[in-house]
């Protein structure tokens, strides 16, 4: 757990739900020392929506951390936190703006204990503004971004992608921020407020659909698996499933009529270029649907594949799994759980070839680690016992 490239960094982990977990899991996968800060028994506060501590999501979002329990609205709790944060690089929470001011654990607070101190702050709206107090969820956020009016079939309702896309992202972009402070810190000798909010996000996600709105006024609406600009760029039937085709350009689009058997398609007027492949994008999907449906899936990928044309199965999730280079590729790492024995979880996205991250352990037990961490923030025994007894942690 204490080896790679982020080892001589110590993170402490407020958060839970998805997105600022997923931002501590890239630090923690990478070897920074976590500690993750849970309530004691009998204090609310609950891991939404990803199941039992030693379920899948659980497991996945929170491996490489200690576990110790603090009840941080108790003054010996928050007590305990400071010393903490003394010791610490960086502090990732996600409460709501105004439960950190309440607790007395705000950036001011922090960075008066350690200025070096990096405070990573994941909101739904952001730490101002007049949403600052609104609880932020994925699929609300989906549809405030413009992602859910852009998703979905042209004459259907709108439809949330099907994974947390803006909080994995808000995640992702919260390690990017923190690891961007402590960059910085190396010049200044300084921390700073790191602020990510779902709802920037979420509008960040949606990249060029914003843009050409931004740009051009153009507002994107839904168009299905086709892609808005280029064509064909979409999903079609076959045999025995679906392919994604993504021929843009003029020519993959001759190389698609080729690897097809029609190469006349190419030659059409309505089909010349790419604004007339959009604008006849439901005779083009027609005439496709029909040639796809006659071959299996594997056949259309060999044979696009062969005229260098992009393309993919659709996958269910056990046949990603079983997919040859997603096997290659060791995606699905093998961890032991003590309980549940040899789990797999999902590997680092991110390679390095000589500091490369891994995972060496799963979740551990609730407040497995509060002892050994009280000890080495000099706690002795009888303070240990005390604040046990009391509840504190």
């Amino acid at each position: 757990m204490n080896e790679g490239a982020l080892r001589r960094f110590r993170v402490i982990d407020l958060s839970q739900v998805r997105a600022g977990p997923t931002c501590v899991k890239q630090l923690a996968d990478f070897g920074s020392d976590v500690i993750k800060v849970e309530p004691p028994a009998g204090v609310q506060r609950g891991e939404l929506y990803v199941g039992a501590r030693d379920g899948a999501d659980m497991q996945n979002l929170h491996r490489n951390k200690r576990s110790i329990t603090l009840d941080l609205k108790s003054p010996r709790g928050r007590e305990v936190l400071l010393r903490l944060v003394r010791t610490a690089d960086v502090v990732v929470e996600n409460f709501r703006p105004d439960v950190k001011n309440r607790l007395g654990i705000d950036y001011a607070a922090l960075s008066a204990v350690n200025p070096k101190v990096v405070l990573v702050s994941i909101s739904g709206f952001g730490q101002d503004g007049p949403y600052q107090r609104r609880p932020g969820f994925d699929q609300v956020l989906q549809g405030m971004c413009g992602l859910m009016s852009t998703t979905g079939a042209p004459q259907g309702e709108p439809m949330r992608a099907g994974a947390a896309v803006i909080d994995v992202t808000a995640g992702l972009y919260a390690a990017l921020g923190a690891m961007t402070a402590l960059l910085e810190r190396e010049a200044s000798g300084r921390g700073q407020w790191v602020q990510i909010s779902l709802l920037h996000t979420g509008i960040g996600l949606m990249d060029f659909q914003a843009a050409r709105y931004l740009v051009d006024g153009t507002v994107a609406g839904r168009v299905g698996n086709d892609h808005p600009t280029s064509m064909p760029t979409s999903a079609y039937p076959t045999r025995d499933g679906y392919l994604n085709v993504g021929a843009g350009g003029d020519a993959m689009w001759r190389a698609l009529c080729g690897a097809i058997g029609q190469p006349e398609l190419a030659l059409r007027p309505e089909f010349a270029s790419d604004p007339d492949r959009v604008r006849n994008r439901a005779e083009l999907n027609r005439i496709l649907g029909e040639a796809f449906s006659a071959r299996r899936t594997d056949e259309w990928v060999e044979a696009l594949d062969a005229a260098d044309v992009p393309c993919g199965p659709i996958y269910s999730m056990d046949q990603v799994f079983d997919d040859p280079q997603v096997r290659h590729c060791g995606i699905a790492a093998p961890v032991r759980h003590p309980q549940r024995g040899m789990l797999h979880l999902i590997s680092q996205v991110v390679g390095l070839t000589r500091t490369p991250a891994r995972i060496a352990a799963t979740l551990e037990d609730k407040g497995g680690s509060t002892v050994e961490l009280l000890g080495e923030l000099g706690f002795n025994a009888g303070e240990v016992e005390r604040m046990q007894a009391e509840g504190v942690v």
